[in-house]
């Protein structure tokens, strides 16, 4: 049983990177605003991102590269080089700077949801979020951030399975709202989101390199394959509980939220405390585990770009996912609301998921690159649909940020 766990990891930190306090705010006002409807967009979502992972996944682990030093190689000396670098550090580095901020917020809101909310109570939450997730990256090894987050997304998905049993979901609805694709009138920017907030690009730069890190070798492509269909499946079944709780309650009762913590509220005195702190527990996990990937990645993202040598444990590499820490906590500790520089990261990566899409594409398919590990026919058709999907979806999220759609 340890032995098959150990084959878990990289695929269960790319879900605690996409199930942070943004998708579970998105799922609950999804679930609050449109019920059981737009179900099927998050199942969408969790088949299109294990399209992409298992691709990630096998760069890493058939090259022992990440995908920024096989983007870095491919380019050589074009003329386009530094200007996708410039995309990437825009997109990732400041968005995250400004992800991370909301993380340590939505962990925050889950401390305040079992707690009472305080002004005192959320800071010193703040404070104390932010010296575990620096300790966690400046002291423990790849294989220690693995396992404290795979402890996370388990705890996540049992609060979030309890607190769905506990609101006792029509099925009907539920299974109608998976299998049936609808977009009620003004719910499209809802389905934007859901999806968006599942299918993103620096995740694909993150599965790469905790790939290599985990295995070492080809022949555990099917063992990486297994952990990224059950672990972001895991995510996807998170996300469908959550909105499935919000629709179940919140728009059954016709009541109004902002985010998870006002469902936590409101749910005490309907479905007993016991609903409130799963809810909370849950909410302080998603963050706190967003609150370590977040930098994570970034970290990985630049390191590649910029070819830093070193690993998780190098100076230059914790310099950077300590900054990414320092910089969220200031934002969230100074009631800086910022918006502006999360519409520029939406801008930014709403542009770059396709562009990424299409490189790992292209790396899939160089045989000198990946040998017989190379896409087949139908993993390309799986792959260029979702690649189409993204562009589209990129399209929207830059008119959205625009303020044109």
């Amino acid at each position: 049983m340890l032995k098959r766990l150990n084959n878990y990891g990289p695929g269960v930190i790319v879900t605690a990177a996409f199930i942070g306090p943004g998708t579970i705010t998105a799922c609950t006002l999804a679930g609050a605003q449109y019920g059981y409807v737009l179900l099927w967009a998050l199942v969408f979502a969790t088949v299109a991102t294990i399209i992409l992972q298992e691709m990630s996944a096998r760069v890493g682990i058939v090259t022992q590269k990440g995908l920024g030093e096989v983007i870095n190689h491919s380019l050589h000396d074009s003329i386009w080089k530094w200007p996708l670098f410039a995309l990437i550090i825009v997109a990732i580095c400041i968005g995250n700077a400004a992800y991370e901020a909301g993380n340590l917020v939505g962990a925050a809101l889950g401390i305040e949801a079992i707690t009472n909310p305080n002004k005192w109570i959320f800071r010193g939450s703040i404070i104390a979020l932010t010296a575990i997730g620096a300790v966690i990256l400046m002291q423990g090894t790849y294989r220690q951030i693995e396992r404290i987050l795979i402890t996370l997304v388990c705890v996540m998905a049992l609060a979030f399975i309890v607190t769905f049993f506990l609101v006792k979901p029509d099925l009907t609805q539920l299974f109608k709202g998976l299998v049936m694709p609808a977009i009620p009138e003004g719910s499209l920017l809802t389905v934007i989101a859901l999806i968006g907030t599942t299918v993103v690009p620096y995740n694909l730069f993150l599965h790469a390199s905790t790939a290599k890190s985990h295995w070492s070798k080809p022949e555990d492509i099917p063992k990486a394959r297994s952990d990224t269909i059950v672990s972001i499946g895991l995510g996807g079944l998170i996300a469908i509980l959550v909105t499935s709780t919000a629709a179940a309650s919140i728009f059954t009762f016709g009541l109004s939220v902002n985010n998870a913590l006002d469902m936590a509220v409101i749910f005490e005195p309907t479905f007993g405390s016991l609903s409130k702190y799963l809810l909370g527990i849950g909410l302080f996990s998603a963050g706190l585990s967003s609150v370590i990937t977040a930098p994570l990645a970034t970290g990985y993202v630049i390191s590649e770009i910029l070819q830093l040598k070193g690993d998780v444990n190098s100076k230059s590499f914790r310099l950077i996912t300590i900054s990414i820490v320092v910089i969220g906590a200031v934002l969230s500790m100074a009631d800086v609301k910022p918006i502006q520089i999360i519409i520029l990261a939406q801008f930014a990566n709403g542009l770059l998921l396709p562009i990424i899409a299409m490189f790992l594409l292209y790396a899939m398919n160089n045989r000198q690159l990946l040998g017989r590990h190379a896409n087949t026919k139908w993993s390309n058709f799986l792959g260029f649909s979702v690649l189409i999907f993204t562009a589209v979806l990129g399209v929207r999220l830059i008119a959205k940020a625009l303020g044109l759609y």
